[in-house]
This record gives structure tokens, C-alpha cells and sequence, in this order.
């Protein structure tokens, strides 16, 4: 067995032609950008937490490594996709060598990364989870001509800076968002949104933390 690093995988063509595919075929159903802004975003936001709450160098490139392919399952479709993401990253991990206890950690977070049946089960799921549903900004929309008949990129676009920063010393993780109410209002955000923001939550309560969310220097949640 071998020691299979972040750089390992973020350079792999095989991981990269699937993210590339994949993308592709959101583009196609009229999701917003799901590539390697996305992924690598959420890798280092999941690095962070983990960084920040003193855990090991090593959980802290299985968690990269996990956000880094957790919607590869879109190259085989949107329904389900972190299942099937989990089964090929079973598949394309063990072929490259990497230690089985290993393997399970990354697929256990890319399995249950999803709202559908999305939880928590340990620190890399909670991290990838913080770091994935946090991810909304004006980047991610794909065209200005959707923003008017899809609320979702309507909410994204709306979005002008987003950051999440976790205080050890209050015990918080925030997203603070700054949003445009011109172009969407903040109760739009919720519409999309609220789910996501309660499976933050449940994530940022493994760690002991409360999840907090900010919009326009407001505290909402």
C-alpha cells in the first residue's frame, strides 16, 4: 500500500477527466458551476476547519482528498450521485494504492455529502459537508441570462463575497455573506437555501461549535 497524497489526486487525469465530464453534464441540466473552482474550494474550506480544530496533518488530506472528488458521481448522474461518487472513489483509490482504512474514510464523507442523506458520521463527512454547502458566490453562475428565470443562480449571483471563518475561542463557524438585494432579496436565500443551512449545523455539532450565518453584517442564524 502507499501513501496517496492531496497533489496525488488533484493531479490525476483519470479524477480530473471525471470532475471535467461531470461538469459537463450539469452545464447541460442547468446547474451552476460544480468544477474545479468548486472542488478545490471546498478542499481547502475542509482543510481549514479541520487545520483549525487541531486534527491530524493526515485527516486533514483525507479530508481535502474527499472534497476534492465528492461529485465525481455526476459523471454518472445528478440522482444518487454520492452514492455512485463514493462507489468510484472506492474503485479509483484502491487502484492507486491507497490503505483500505484510508479509503473508507474518504468514501463514508463523499457518501453522505448529499441533502437527500446528507449526515454528519465523522469529522471528514462534517468538514466536507461545512465546506461544500457553504459554498455559494456569484462565480458559480454559468450565464447572466439564467439569473431572471432560475432562482438558484438568481441566489448565487446575488451573492458578492462569502466566507466562512471559524472562531475556536466562541466555539462558532460563520458564513458571512454580503448580498446584492437588488438583485435577489435575502429571503430568497432561505427559500434555496434553509436546508442546507440546518445540515451546517448538525455538522458544525460534532465539532461542538454552533453554526452561525451572517448576511448584510446581520445575524440570522
Amino acid at each position: 500500500m502507499a501513501h496517496i497524497t492531496f497533489q496525488d489526486v488533484k493531479h490525476s487525469p483519470e479524477i480530473r477527466t471525471y470532475i471535467e465530464q461531470a461538469d459537463r453534464s450539469l452545464l447541460a441540466l442547468g446547474y451552476t458551476e460544480h468544477s474545479f473552482a468548486h472542488v478545490t474550494k471546498c478542499a481547502k474550506v475542509a482543510a481549514d476547519i479541520l487545520t483549525a480544530l487541531d486534527y491530524s496533518a493526515h485527516e486533514v488530506e483525507l479530508a481535502q482528498i474527499a472534497a476534492f472528488m465528492h461529485d465525481i458521481g455526476n459523471v454518472i448522474n445528478r440522482w444518487g450521485h454520492a452514492q455512485t461518487g463514493a462507489v468510484l472513489a472506492s474503485q479509483i483509490l484502491n487502484k492507486m494504492g491507497m490503505e483500505p482504512a484510508d479509503v473508507a474514510l474518504v468514501i463514508t464523507a463523499i457518501g453522505h455529502h448529499d441533502e437527500e442523506t446528507a449526515y454528519p458520521v465523522n469529522a471528514i463527512a462534517a468538514a466536507l459537508i461545512l465546506a461544500d454547502k457553504t459554498d455559494v458566490r456569484r462565480t458559480r453562475v454559468r450565464s447572466k441570462a439564467t439569473i431572471a428565470q432560475d432562482i438558484h443562480d438568481r441566489v448565487n449571483y446575488a451573492v458578492e463575497h462569502s466566507q466562512v471563518k471559524l472562531d475556536k475561542q466562541a466555539k462558532t463557524i460563520t458564513l458571512h455573506l454580503t448580498i446584492n438585494t437588488s438583485i435577489c432579496p435575502v429571503m430568497d436565500y432561505f427559500e434555496i437555501f434553509l436546508n442546507r443551512m440546518l445540515l451546517c449545523r448538525k455538522a458544525a455539532d460534532l465539532f461542538e461549535l454552533s453554526f452561525k450565518l451572517t448576511v448584510n453584517n446581520q445575524e440570522l442564524m
